[in-house]
């Protein structure tokens, strides 16, 4: 669906989840890059845009909502860099972390991983740092559950090329590989963003979900998702969601609009 309807088309739809009380509690998830945060060269760079993080703790605070980020950074980075309160559940890497944040830190799920899967992501990091040499702009990051080929900085043909031979490798390895904007990612332990968050909605019995997301990762949650939940494409791009929003600021804009109504 390319033509998913914009801005005015979800005010509608949030004004009208506001006015039914029988549809909380609501979970809220949201994606960090690229949806509350502007895509930055430096991912060390990266917050979520002003007015953001007010909007996101009085998001929090409404009676019959519950927030989450979804991400696919890994669970320290993503606590790190986004600025939410307390009570805000984490979905790092890409499902494989969960967290929620509380007064004094992070209250973690722990990954733990069989001695052959440790193995097997030592493998691939020394693997991956070889899909790098010699390659500009092309970097290898390790997280507890994967490795990942971020591209971003390098020429189009480099990337490609790069991106190419970490799918590659992943197949070899046998890791699972997931594909986003200038990003493969290869993982020992099975994840998706979808699978997270249709177990986290259960968990917390939401009947309706909020899920916006900017990359090709997000479309795993949006097609995991039913028809009464309210799924938001960031930017361009084909997409199966019902609506679409231009980038952060109206994101902001949108949760802002949820506060109002509410």
């Amino acid at each position: 669906m390319s033509d998913a309807p914009g801005a005015d088309g979800l005010t509608g739809a949030l004004a009208a989840l506001a006015a039914d009380p029988a549809r909380r509690p609501v979970l809220v998830a949201l994606d960090f890059d690229g949806t509350l945060a502007p895509l930055r060269d430096d991912p060390a760079l990266s917050r979520i845009l002003e007015p953001g993080p007010a909007v996101l703790r009085d998001v929090a605070a409404l009676d019959g909502v519950r927030l989450a980020l979804v991400s696919g950074r890994a669970m320290h980075d993503l606590h790190t860099l986004a600025d939410v309160p307390a009570g805000t559940f984490l979905i790092g890497s890409h499902g494989a972390e969960r967290a929620r944040v509380t007064a004094h830190g992070l209250d973690r799920d722990i990954v733990r991983l069989t001695d052959e899967q440790a193995d097997r992501l030592a493998t691939l990091g020394a693997q991956a740092a070889l899909v790098t040499r010699g390659r500009d702009g092309v970097w290898v990051e390790t997280k507890p559950t994967a490795v990942v080929v971020h591209t971003r900085l390098a020429e189009r043909d480099v990337s490609a090329q790069a991106l190419a031979d970490a799918v590659a490798l992943g197949r070899r390895i046998g890791s699972g590989v997931l594909q986003g904007k200038d990003v493969v990612e290869l993982s020992v332990l099975p994840a998706s963003k979808g699978a997270a968050l249709v177990a986290l909605r259960s968990e917390l019995g939401t009947p309706v979900v909020l899920y916006a997301g900017d990359d090709t990762t997000d479309e795993h949650a949006f097609e995991a998702l039913g028809p009464d939940d309210l799924t938001v494409k960031v930017g361009p791009g084909p997409t199966v969601a019902t609506y679409r929003l231009d980038g952060p600021a109206e994101v902001v804009d949108a949760l802002a609009g949820l506060l109002t109504a509410w």
